[in-house]
């Protein structure tokens, strides 16, 4: 199956508009498989950082209105929720997306 390469300029552009909507701030692009929580081909795995006063609501909003902007499934991985080797690994294997 093919799957679209991601257009870093249009996801810098949505992450942006995702960032002035909720306390977050995404950080790049995570390996395809590393995460393991999101299964559509076509998604992907974002790292990102909690700004005060996120919220679960907040961050479940956040995937979804990401995802309908970049039209793919859109995973949302907290770096203060990574624990141990993933901790160490997902910000050294992730590719920036300099918002």
């Amino acid at each position: 199956m093919y799957v679209h390469p991601i257009d870093y300029a249009e996801l810098r552009k949505h992450a942006a508009a995702v960032e002035a909507r909720y306390p977050i701030k995404i950080l790049g692009v995570l390996p395809r498989g590393s995460v393991g929580h999101l299964f559509a081909v076509s998604g992907i795995d974002l790292l990102a950082e909690k700004r005060p006063g996120l919220s679960l609501l907040d961050l479940c909003g956040a995937e979804i209105d990401l995802g309908e902007l970049i039209q793919r499934p859109v995973g949302i991985v907290l770096v203060s929720g990574l624990k141990g080797r993933e901790a160490e690994e997902f910000p050294r294997l992730m590719q920036p997306i300099g918002t």
